[in-house]
């Protein structure tokens, strides 16, 4: 069998379609890697905070005010998108804000911490519309049982994107360090090429992936706001018909909120707390992106074998013991091993959580699923990253207490997604499927 077979596709769906689809994982991951993790997060608090106390606090707090926003409008976006047919139009439009904003943070210098929240926040709620409407796609391309397959082909291709974007701004900040060039200058230069190569990347994706959906004749004689808002209504009212997909939310809200705080937190702790300089933390990066395209692409064959339920299991398991490693870590040689572990489980887990939210998902509501689907994992964003700063903040500084009480979100995640019943939940998307 092929490694990208055709047979893991929809009947009608070409490789060529999937390839687009996978080109916008491409395109975003730069803005994830760059500005949330490895640069800008960095440099947001030493550089225009100045290493104030309530830094770190500071930073957590515009991302979950941008993900507060993801969760209160997302789920109704995401109705209104099937409604109307319009995932694709809605991707193009929050693509040109991300993008747009990120290129604005350039304008960010020390000092403008204001300035730096207000443009974090919009661009990081532009990078979580889009995230969540990109999902979306995947159960239309990919057959129910190829789903984890398909699902790690755009994760692992992702990472390669952010990958790029991060060796270009490695690469930048190398030579301008040799120039004697500060941060406050070399910075604002690798979000602009962060901005290009998302922009430039999501073309391919507009280029080539279709919009399979059909509107919804009785919407369009409503309001777009008032029929999704209709929708949405239904869907929780009929919430027991989808237990077992309700049960995978909560348990995202705590897992995927130990995943936000390696995602936001990972070049802070390095540096303020291992030590590392900002291109040895630009390297580190780097490396983590590698194995988690490794992890995302390989979990995800694995993943259709073994079960949804006990691949991400394994995924979770990793991470407390990624936790367990960097708050006892005293030596960058020590974190390197942490760093590792939690770039297999990265894409890994990311990668099975939206497989499987696409397996309970009803064909007619695929964006109003990854809409809820997305609530939870924006909330899950705002407990991780939040919580780590609030320790921080209480305990003087100690990040590493604040890195060993992440584990607990791992524990619970695992606790939680014992109920969930794959077979079962998967019956239920496809009866609604067909009323």
């Amino acid at each position: 069998m092929a490694l990208f077979s055709q047979d893991a596709l929809n009947p009608g769906v070409a490789k060529r379609e999937v390839f687009g689809w996978a080109m916008y994982d491409f395109a975003n991951s730069g803005y994830t890697t760059v500005v949330i993790t490895a640069v800008f997060a960095a440099y947001f608090v030493g550089g225009i905070a100045g290493k104030a106390e309530w830094a770190t606090f500071a930073w957590t707090a515009a991302l979950s005010i941008s993900y507060a926003i993801v969760m209160l409008t997302m789920p109704s976006l995401g109705a209104y998108a099937d409604l109307r047919a319009a995932k694709k139009r809605l991707l193009m439009l929050t693509t040109a804000g991300c993008v747009a904003t990120t290129a604005a943070l350039a304008l960010a210098g020390p000092g403008s911490v204001a300035l730096a929240m207000v443009l974090v926040i919009v661009s990081n709620t532009f990078y979580s519309y889009g995230e969540s409407l990109t999902a979306a796609f995947l159960p239309e391309l990919a057959r129910p049982e190829a789903l984890g397959k398909v699902s790690g082909w755009g994760w692992g291709f992702g990472y390669f994107g952010g990958m790029l974007a991060l060796g270009l701004s490695l690469a930048y900040v190398i030579w301008a360090q040799g120039q004697g060039i500060s941060a406050d200058r070399f910075v604002p230069v690798t979000l602009l090429i962060t901005a290009v190569l998302y922009g430039a990347a999501s073309l391919v994706t507009f280029r080539l992936l279709g919009e399979r959906a059909r509107p919804n004749p009785a919407a369009l004689r409503q309001s777009g706001l008032r029929a999704s808002l209709a929708q949405l209504g239904s869907t929780f009212r009929q919430a027991r018909r989808f237990k077992d997909f309700m049960w995978l939310l909560v348990c995202a809200v705590f897992y995927q909120g130990g995943v936000a705080v390696a995602i936001a937190l990972a070049a802070i702790y390095a540096e303020h707390v291992i030590g590392f300089k900002q291109q040895e933390t630009m390297v580190l990066i780097f490396v983590l992106n590698l194995a988690a395209a490794g992890g995302a692409f390989a979990f995800g064959y694995w993943q259709d074998r073994i079960g949804h339920k006990l691949a991400l299991s394994v995924t979770l398991l990793g991470w407390i013991a990624t936790c367990v490693i960097a708050a006892a870590a005293t030596t960058k040689g020590g974190f390197w091993w942490a760093a590792a572990i939690a770039g297999l489980c990265m894409g890994s887990s990311q990668s099975a959580g939206r497989a499987m939210a696409g397996m309970f998902a009803p064909e007619k509501q695929l964006a109003e699923f990854y809409g809820l689907w997305t609530f939870a994992i924006r909330l899950a964003s705002i407990i991780g990253p939040l919580s780590y700063g609030a320790i921080t903040w209480m305990t003087g500084g100690d990040q590493r207490t604040a890195i060993l009480s992440t584990a607990v979100l791992f524990v619970a995640g695992l606790l939680l997604l014992m109920p969930v019943n794959v077979k079962r939940g998967r019956e239920a998307a496809l009866l609604a499927g067909r009323a």
